[in-house]
């Protein structure tokens, strides 16, 4: 067959590395990127949605969700600035809520944290029309993400 174990060894090593610096090299489309960053946070909203609007029902209180905030928030400069802010004061809010959830469950507290409600739930729903608007505007559909090929996560969306 010709070639010593060490040489295909390396043959294949030269492979591989030219894979992955290939798909290093190969910069994300921001389009796509700016999609799934207010797919992400339109998801965590409709979340908090629920667990407001279920606030004074639920059994023991839940931590709303904020960890695609914390990840994008620096991201979201393509956005208005009126739902910039009104992310930013919703997802405030959300934080300083599961911090003192934290601190009283750590303190093994009977005080019941409380949620301004009043203040959250007019600004989810603007929040929730802006990021589905710009959604329709800019990609075209809501919640429908295309599949993802074999290779996508390698190479990217041809």
């Amino acid at each position: 067959m010709g070639g010593s174990l060490g040489e295909k060894l390396l043959f294949v090593a030269v492979i591989v590395g030219f894979i992955m610096l290939f798909s290093l090299m190969r910069g994300r489309n921001p389009r796509k990127e700016r999609a799934e960053i207010v797919r992400t946070l339109l998801s965590e909203l409709r979340i908090n949605i629920i667990l407001v609007d279920t606030f004074d029902r639920q059994p023991k209180p839940r931590n709303l969700e904020v960890t695609g905030w914390l990840l994008h928030k620096k991201k979201v400069g393509f956005l208005g600035k009126e739902l910039q802010k009104d992310l930013s004061d919703a997802f405030t809010m959300a934080v300083d809520y599961n911090r003192r959830l934290k601190a009283a469950r750590k303190a093994r507290s009977d005080e019941k944290v409380t949620l301004d409600l009043e203040a959250m739930q007019p600004a989810h729903s603007r929040i929730k029309k802006g990021l589905e608007d710009w959604l329709l505007a800019n990609v075209g559909n809501i919640d429908q993400k295309e599949r993802p090929g074999m290779l996508d996560g390698l190479f990217g969306r041809w």
